[in-house]
C-alpha cells in the first residue's frame, strides 16, 4: 500500500491506459437492472471503483461496489491500478469515481503534505474531508477498521536484539537491511519518517512489495532484517512475526474511508453516501483482518469474499453475488 504520497500528477500515458481500461473494466457481478447499467455505461455515468495494487484494496473495492450495486447504482470495478501516485490523481481527473482510501495517507497526499495526519481518527478525518473538498472530492464516513504501516521483525530477531519498539532499533539498524515497497525511500511514513522520528539509518534498503508476500518471504529467509507490512496482514500472526511498537507516534490513523467525486455525489444524491456509510459502519479491523486472511492465506477470490461478507451483514440480498 505504501500509504503515503509521492509524485503529484498522473502522466498522459497513464491517463490513456486508464481510459482504455475503464472502457473494458469488469462490471461488478449481478448489478441491479442490466438496462440501467448499460445505459449508464454508454452515457458515462457508471460509477467506476478503483483500487490500489494489493489484495486488501482490491477486496475493499468489491465490498463497496457490490453494496452500491445492491441499491441499484450502476457500478464497475477497476482493480489493481497501481500505487496512490497513480490512483488518486485518476480519481481527481475523473477517470474513476470512487476509491476506498486510508485516511492518514490520503490526507497527506491530497494536502501535499501540508496537513499532517495524527493518530486521532476523528481529527484526521476532519482534515481529510476539508482537503478532499478542495480537490472536488467527498470523503464518506470512515469505517472503524484501520490498516496502518507496521514495522516488523521475526521473533528470533526480536529476541536476539531485545526489540519491543521501533526505538529499540536505534543501536542495531545500521547493521540491518530494511525491506518494503519500492516507494518507501520517498514516503514520509516509511524510511524518511523512521529517520526523522527515530534517527534510524539502515545498512541497505531492499525493495520488496506493497502487498506483503515478498516482504514476508524476505523476512523469513533472512534476506531482510526489518520489514514494512500492514497491520491487518494475516501473515504476521501466521508466521509469528513481531510488530514493533510505534512509541514515537510516527504512523497516523488509517481508517478505511471511501473517497468519491463530488460530481458523482451530486448526480446520484444522498442515497449514494448512505449506501457507502452503511458498509463502513459494519467494517471493523477484526472483520477486515479475517477477510484478508481468506484472500491472502486461503487464496479465495476477493469478489466472492466480499459478497459473502456483505450477505452476512444483510447489505446485499442472498441471491446477489458473483456466480
Amino acid at each position: 500500500m505504501g500509504k503515503v504520497r509521492g509524485c503529484r500528477k498522473i502522466s498522459g500515458a497513464a491517463c490513456f491506459v486508464l481510459a482504455v481500461l475503464c472502457a473494458a473494466c469488469s462490471s461488478a457481478g449481478n448489478r441491479g437492472p442490466p438496462a440501467q447499467a448499460q445505459a449508464a455505461a454508454r452515457s458515462g455515468t457508471a460509477i467506476t471503483v478503483g483500487s490500489f495494487d494489493f489484495p486488501e484494496s482490491v477486496l475493499l473495492a468489491y465490498v463497496y461496489a457490490d453494496a452500491l450495486a445492491a441499491k441499484g447504482f450502476p457500478v464497475r470495478v477497476l482493480p489493481d491500478l497501481g500505487t496512490r501516485e497513480l490512483v488518486d490523481p485518476a480519481l481527481m481527473n475523473g477517470l474513476i469515481q470512487l476509491v476506498p482510501e486510508y485516511s492518514g495517507s490520503a490526507l497527506d497526499f491530497l494536502s501535499l503534505g501540508g496537513q499532517p495526519a495524527s493518530s486521532n481518527p476523528a481529527a484526521t478525518y476532519r482534515s481529510l474531508a476539508r482537503s478532499a473538498e478542495r480537490r472536488g472530492l467527498v470523503a464518506a464516513k470512515p469505517a472503524p477498521a484501520q490498516d496502518g504501516n507496521a514495522i516488523v521483525v521475526t521473533a528470533a530477531t526480536a529476541a536476539r536484539h531485545h526489540l519491543r519498539s521501533i526505538a529499540d532499533l536505534g543501536g542495531v539498524s545500521r547493521h540491518m537491511v530494511f525491506g518494503g515497497p519500492p516507494e518507501c525511500p520517498e514516503r514520509p511514513y516509511c524510511l524518511p519518517g523512521l529517520q526523522r522520528t527515530y534517527g534510524l539509518r539502515f545498512k541497505a534498503f531492499t525493495p520488496t512489495d506493497a502487498g506483503g508476500p515478498l516482504t514476508l518471504q524476505a523476512l523469513s529467509s533472512g534476506q531482510i532484517g526489518v520489514g514494512l507490512l500492514f497491520t491487518t496482514d494475516p501473515g504476521i500472526p501466521a508466521r509469528h512475526l513481531v510488530i514493533l511498537a510505534d512509541n514515537g507516534g510516527l504512523q497516523p490513523a488509517e481508517n478505511i474511508t471511501p473517497l468519491i467525486r463530488r460530481d458523482t455525489v451530486a448526480r446520484y444524491g444522498p442515497r449514494l453516501l448512505a449506501a457507502l456509510d452503511a458498509v463502513s459502519a459494519r467494517l471493523s479491523t477484526t472483520a477486515l483482518r479475517h477477510l484478508d486472511a481468506r484472500v491472502e492465506l486461503y487464496r479465495k477470490d476477493p469478489r466472492r469474499v466480499a459478497d459473502s461478507w456483505l450477505r452476512a451483514q444483510d447489505l446485499i440480498p442472498e441471491r446477489q453475488g458473483v456466480r
